[in-house]
């Protein structure tokens, strides 16, 4: 059971995985000689230094596994936005703004959305591919997208699994579309990584991000694969840190936790540990809060999402609401739209699958991690039953039917 200290002294339920995931006391563990004895630069050449410069290689070679890469595709950065804007802004460089396209999807993280519209600003031709109910990439759309841009030359980027609904894209498929055409393909695999198999020996992407905090390691480090063989030059230069790739002195200590929880995803994954575990209690989540409500909907493809997320909708009430009277429950969760300065607005993600703006301020995303227990989630259900019964009669919302995307 996760608990933190919380002002009303109730320990809170913490179902927001996907926002972050408490780091491991393993990884703590890890990380704390990194920071107090063994402080030094590893670019430096006497000894200690030298033991920075072990502990770095060795977290790359761990990250490297958990991906079924080789150590030196990894490029360690300050975060999943730095690693995304890297590869990002590199390609947009490579293919040059009068001829260059680039194919992305309507869903994306706001990591790939806004370089893409500096892109557009300064003449690219940017074509964003649509997701069908289920929130799921447009295939054949993109396969057109992807042909129109081959002779002018382009890339694309395309997320491996949605922050907001978790559906899990076709990338695969995608990633060999591109490859046909011609194009460099990048991947945001910062939801994906950790919580389910990726192997970028089995997909054909040339970048990929990843972020250590979604994986049950620190904020502030990520890592950027660079496929063998891709050309690529650096976004920060300096001292010509990371192999020339990403200047900068190397945060050791952030770099060796995340390997020690790129480690430790690894074998949870080897196990199916997460994956079965962790299905079983988002479904029983759903299956408690469907049970006992009317007016519920569970969003996104069914079939194809990460084990731990569940994006629901409930006639007749406000997010904003319900987050506040899970809250007091003690249940700690996300709004499945954006909230900015006080006003509710849909996000891309829930419009781009064809969401009502009341359904869409009507959402909630429950993020679960290895951690949560079954009776955890059991309590967290009734709290929400709990929230939307009050909320309902408060605001006198009509109640439909239970409707469900396949």
């Amino acid at each position: 059971m996760v608990s933190v200290p919380h002002p009303t002294l109730l320990p809170v339920i913490y179902l927001d995985a996907n926002a972050t995931t408490p780091v491991l006391p393993e990884v703590v563990d890890a990380m704390l000689p990194w920071l107090r004895d063994h402080f030094h630069n590893p670019n430096s050449a006497y000894g200690p230094a030298k033991e920075a410069r072990r502990a770095v290689e060795n977290a790359r070679g761990q990250v490297a596994r958990l991906i079924g890469a080789d150590p030196e595709e990894i490029v360690f950065t300050g975060g999943g936005t730095e690693s995304t804007n890297m590869a990002l802004k590199w390609l947009s460089r490579l293919v040059g703004r009068k001829e260059g396209r680039v194919i992305t999807s309507a869903i994306e993280h706001s990591a790939v959305l806004r370089p893409v519209e500096t892109f557009e600003k300064v003449g690219f031709a940017v074509e964003r591919v649509g997701v069908d109910a289920g929130g799921r990439l447009e295939l054949d759309a993109f396969r057109q997208a992807c042909e129109g841009a081959s002779e002018g030359g382009g890339f694309a980027s395309l997320m491996w699994a949605n922050n907001e609904s978790g559906v899990i894209q076709p990338l695969a498929e995608a990633a060999t579309i591109a490859k046909e055409c011609g194009l460099a393909f990048h991947t945001d695999a910062i939801q994906a990584v950790g919580k389910i198999p990726v192997n970028v020996k089995e997909v054909p992407v040339d970048f990929l991000s990843l972020s250590a905090h979604k994986f049950h390691g620190p904020k502030g480090v990520g890592a950027l694969y660079v496929k063998k063989g891709c050309r690529f030059e650096p976004m920060i230069r300096g001292g010509g840190q990371e192999g020339d790739r990403r200047s900068g002195t190397e945060n050791v200590a952030g770099i060796v936790a995340m390997g020690k929880a790129a480690e430790m995803a690894g074998e949870r994954l080897g196990h199916d540990r997460d994956g079965h575990l962790i299905g079983r209690l988002r479904d029983r989540l759903e299956a408690i809060v469907v049970e006992r409500l009317d007016g519920v909907s569970v969003n996104g493809d069914l079939i194809h999402r990460l084990p731990g997320t569940s994006h629901l909708s409930f006639t007749g009430c406000e997010a904003a609401g319900l987050l506040i009277l899970l809250e007091d429950r003690g249940v700690a969760c996300s709004a499945g739209s954006a909230c900015m300065t006080g006003k509710q607005k849909p996000s891309h993600v829930q419009k781009a699958m064809g969401f009502s703006d009341a359904k869409a301020r009507s959402s909630l995303r429950f993020g679960i991690s290895h951690l949560v227990t079954m009776e955890e989630i059991e309590k967290a259900a009734e709290a929400v039953v709990a929230s939307v019964e009050k909320l309902r009669r408060v605001q006198g919302g009509n109640t439909g039917p239970v409707a469900v995307y396949s």
